[in-house]
């Protein structure tokens, strides 16, 4: 049976995402699930690769804002 260690609710547009840290027999893990126009999609990423996981997710927001800022720039220039 797993224990609920820490939970968030968001609701974004159209969908809802739970994130969930929990922890059964088998060690700790994250839960996301993605609930949107009557379905449900889950990701779950063990304890052992969060910080992977989470630093994966850093590295391409990070590509993002630099490539928002870069475009943004080029746009001034015109």
């Amino acid at each position: 049976m797993d224990s609920v260690i820490e939970a968030k609710e968001l609701q974004i547009e159209r969908k809802r995402f739970h994130v969930e840290f929990r922890e059964n027999d088998r060690g700790k893990f994250l839960r996301i699930t993605e609930e949107a126009h009557g379905r449900r999609n889950t990701i779950i990423v063990p304890g052992t690769g969060v910080s992977d996981f989470t630093a994966a997710i850093g590295e391409v927001l990070k590509c993002e804002r630099v490539l928002g800022l870069f475009l943004a720039l080029a746009l001034q220039a015109l």
